[in-house]
């Protein structure tokens, strides 16, 4: 495993020998702001299901949040600052943990920049398991974890935010998700060069 401290950057000699050997590259968004931008629509269906979620054991109202009649009042202090890099760290990890033997791998990195973490993997990967991994910190995070909290009666106001964020910040991995299950077929492996995804059908990667 290694640490950068910035995005990594598409290998053209890389490129042309998986184009060489049968991988076919996904159509993605060209770089992060348009990710983020296609994204938005599944930020907002993100947050409702978290918000969802939350209502089922606790009650959520906008007035949570500094929002009233009266106007907003946003309080952030050390606290929450703390809980936000705490969620950035414990969202990349959890994408980072179920990457195939990735204390070992040398083909997948930790990265850490001004913009926040990221980690990228060239590892070939089903899609069954690559899937998992781009929506594990949505559906642990913002999904299991306020079940679990509401039922121990631990979801502070301060969580129900750090949980919506999450969500919000998770749009960029649910839109990946929905791309490769339009994209890729059912028994298909994955691998990446750079900020690029490729897939091969399994069956030409076993004769590959």
């Amino acid at each position: 495993m290694k640490l950068l401290y910035k995005l990594p950057k598409s290998k053209p000699n890389l490129h042309l020998d998986l184009i060489k050997n049968g991988w076919i590259p996904m159509k993605e968004p060209k770089n992060l702001i348009s990710a983020i931008l296609l994204s938005i629509p599944l930020m907002i269906v993100a947050s409702m299901i978290s918000i969802g979620v939350i209502n089922i054991f606790s009650s959520i109202s906008w007035r949570d949040f500094g929002f009233t009649s009266g106007g907003i009042s946003i309080n952030i202090n050390l606290s929450v600052i703390l809980g936000i890099v705490f969620l950035l760290i414990i969202h990349e990890l959890l994408h980072l943990m179920f990457i195939p033997n990735f204390m070992k791998s040398e083909k997948t990195s930790v990265g850490l920049t001004l913009f926040g973490a990221f980690v990228m993997t060239e590892e070939k990967i089903s899609k069954p398991r690559y899937m998992f991994i781009t929506i594990a910190p949505f559906m642990i995070i913002s999904v299991i974890f306020p079940l679990i909290l509401s039922i121990c009666g631990l979801l502070t106001t301060t969580i129900k935010f750090l949980i919506i964020l999450n969500s919000m910040g998770s749009s960029v991995d649910l839109l990946n998700v929905l791309l490769i299950m339009k994209q890729v077929p059912k028994n298909a492996t994955l691998t990446s060069n750079g900020a690029n995804t490729y897939w091969k059908n399994a069956l030409a990667e076993q004769e590959g």
